[in-house]
């Protein structure tokens, strides 16, 4: 045989190889990001481990924003159960101001999917996730039982992306530092700049 049709042989046949390592690659590293068996997020204050979140199913009824995603980080890692609900909602935040201050995080936020009777427990506090600004508020909801509600909302001018974080009972202490190193993490950026079109 040539050895230039020899080696154009030997190039078709690891061309497919090459490819189908690389899609492995590509679906096992998704795959691991996606079920949370690589750490996520910030250390917790109790276990020194990195808090673990694993994706979980969105729970409530279809309305004009769509579905979200859930995610959740077990108690060994975040010091209490807690889950996170994440959505965009296109064109529904102040193109001037961002979510600047707590009448425009109250008007973005889904408080209201866990329940219609809810109030703020204080002042809401900034927040910055990757180039976005906004704000994180704690509420009391009740539902039937009351629980403690974080509610966080980030935008990228006139988009913005909500998220709300609720324990299983008390939110811990460091639920506000763990759903912002969250929020933080890669997967989750490139999940908000695919569902922001950016």
């Amino acid at each position: 045989m040539m050895p230039a049709l020899r080696i154009e042989l030997m190039r078709e046949i690891h061309r497919p190889v090459s490819l189908g390592l690389a899609l492995g690659a590509v679906l096992f590293v998704s795959a691991v990001a996606i079920r949370g068996d690589t750490p996520i997020g910030e250390a917790a204050p109790s276990s020194g481990h990195a808090a673990a979140w694993t994706e979980a199913k969105w729970p409530f009824l279809l309305d004009q924003w769509g579905t979200g995603r859930a995610f959740r980080c077990a108690a060994s890692a975040c010091g209490a159960e807690m889950t996170i609900y994440l959505r965009p909602k296109i064109g529904f935040c102040n193109c001037t101001t961002g979510v600047a201050d707590d009448a425009e995080l109250d008007r973005v936020g889904d408080i209201d999917l866990l329940g219609q009777r809810f109030a703020p427990l204080g002042d809401g506090r900034p927040i910055t996730i990757a180039w976005m600004n906004g704000r994180s508020r704690s509420y009391v909801v009740e539902m039937p039982q009351r629980r403690t509600v974080l509610a966080l909302a980030f935008n990228d001018k006139c988009d913005v992306v909500v998220a709300t974080v609720l324990g299983e009972r008390e939110l811990p202490a460091a639920a506000e530092r763990l759903a912002v190193a969250f929020l933080n993490s890669r997967p989750v950026l490139r999940w908000v700049e695919a569902s922001l079109g950016l």
